[in-house]
């Protein structure tokens, strides 16, 4: 008697073998980095089928070609290419060049960006201008929460709903589910038109779910503009009473660079529900207000180019006097390691800010297994005491900046969709390098023997944290 289980039992054997081998090839030809390569390989061999359905619901970007093909014309550079290079000082040329093929906008003269320290300054700042506004308001984030900060936003922004101007508000799928109480419900029975960025509705959304917007724009009259790390929450305030207190950094933006922002946000728009803002309410013209050269950096799964990636490695290599990181999530790869203990070893010095509570302990971990790299080549690792900070910034030598939204892990860099400006300005340099050294002054150093004093269950643990570390 001819044995179907048997048969079945082997095919389904030879399926699955099959899955996991093209699935493994799939990685090895098109994953760039080799240590998600390897990941990504061993995990399939260790387990075929899960292994393989993990691979193509996290390690594949099936997003790229769709948010390419919905990329308005608007996100085309608005004048012919120009040479930022032009309009910097010598010392920054190369670095200047370097933005010029990296991003799709051009450096502007003309701006004024001033650093907002913590929902104290920010959120006031961002309330007035929504208060303010005469013809429209665009706001982008990760997280809106129905808190109390929450509810100020809604209505503020439902109030300048009700008298005619144009408001938008985009939330990302994810973050919206930070919040119990939907905030996009409520701002729609407001009479907000608010829209979800790749909303999760399982299972059809399973090919985007590692995919996030990750941008923070507030964009108000296309003339005023914000931008940092700071989501919509009442932990940003640090006076308040809350379990979670966070400290971060917003940025205010006025001059002509704002109009890279509105540009974004309206391909964000544009994709989350198909219409395309347009007219003087969101593109006015723009004077100049300021000194600062500034230019917007997009990045995404939708990029081929890690734009943020290879500017950050252009600006450590540019650097003559001094460096400053502060980041929440730390773990670079090769590249940036090899770029700050570059520095370090040119006489550079390298500070590198860390939370000394982390949110994300996988993340904490895994960056621990990479601190001895640096530390033994001569940069410097400091712990800030809590709240937890949120904060993203990278200064070079007191003159270039880099802020955003973007934190130095490989979803930022890789998989989250980003926004982040480049300015060149010495007065807010070297504001914000007095900053950083106030930082200094309460934060405890890492040094290179306490690396190496870990016991060997906090290595083993570290060091599998880091094997993780594609998927972080």
């Amino acid at each position: 008697m001819f044995d179907w289980q048997a048969l079945a039992a082997s095919a389904t054997a030879l399926g699955v073998f099959g899955f996991a081998v093209y699935s493994a090839g799939h990685a090895v030809i098109y994953k760039r980095d080799t240590r998600a390569v390897i990941a990504w390989v061993g995990l399939i061999m260790l387990l075929p089928l899960l292994g393989s359905i993990f691979y193509w619901l996290l390690g594949v970007n099936r997003i790229a070609r769709q948010a390419r093909a919905l990329r308005p014309d608007a996100l085309h550079r608005e004048s012919a290419p120009m040479n930022g290079a032009m309009l910097v000082p010598e010392r920054w040329q190369r670095l200047a060049r370097a933005g010029d093929a990296l991003s799709p906008f051009n450096l502007m003269a003309g701006n004024h960006l001033q650093a907002l320290v913590n929902g104290e300054q920010a959120y006031p700042a961002m309330l007035s201008a929504i208060h303010e506004a005469g013809a429209s308001v665009c706001l982008s984030t990760y997280i809106f929460d129905h808190d109390w900060v929450g509810l100020e936003f809604i209505e503020a922004l439902a109030a300048a709903a009700s008298r005619g101007v144009a408001v938008r508000v985009l939330i990302d799928g994810v973050g919206a589910r930070y919040s119990r109480r939907s905030v996009v419900r409520e701002l729609r029975s407001r009479g907000v038109p608010a829209q979800l960025f790749l909303p999760m509705h399982l299972p059809r959304s399973l090919a985007a779910f590692n995919l996030r917007n990750h941008r923070k724009l507030l964009i108000v009259d296309g003339t005023v503009g914000f931008t940092g790390g700071m989501n919509i929450r009442e932990g940003h305030r640090r006076r308040a009473p809350y379990p979670y207190a966070i400290q971060d950094i917003q940025f205010q933006l006025h001059g002509p660079a704002v109009v890279q922002m509105q540009t974004i946000f309206n391909e964000d728009w544009h994709f989350a529900c198909g219409e395309h803002l347009a007219g003087e309410a969101f593109f006015p013209a723009l004077e100049p207000a300021g000194e600062a050269l500034v230019r917007g950096v997009v990045d995404g799964p939708d990029e081929h180019r890690d734009p943020l990636r290879q500017l950050m490695h252009t600006a450590l290599a540019e650097a003559q006097e001094r460096v400053a990181v502060i980041t929440p999530y730390f773990l670079p790869d090769d590249v940036l390691m090899s770029a700050l203990n570059a520095a370090a070893l040119r006489g550079v010095r390298v500070d590198i800010l860390l939370p000394s509570r982390n949110n994300q302990m996988l993340v904490h971990w895994a960056s621990q297994a990479l601190h001895w790299q640096l530390l033994e080549r001569g940069c410097h690792i400091w712990f800030t005491p809590p709240p937890f900070d949120h904060t993203k910034l990278l200064l070079v030598d007191s003159h270039w900046l880099l802020v955003g939204s973007a934190n130095w892990d490989p979803r930022s860099l890789r998989l989250n969709f980003e926004f982040d400006v480049e300015c060149y300005d010495v007065g807010l340099g070297r504001r914000l390098a007095a900053w950083v050294d106030q930082r200094l002054a309460d934060a405890r150093p890492l040094t290179l023997r306490e690396a190496d004093q870990r016991s060997l269950p906090i290595r083993l643990r570290d060091g599998t944290a880091r094997l993780l570390t594609p998927y972080l």
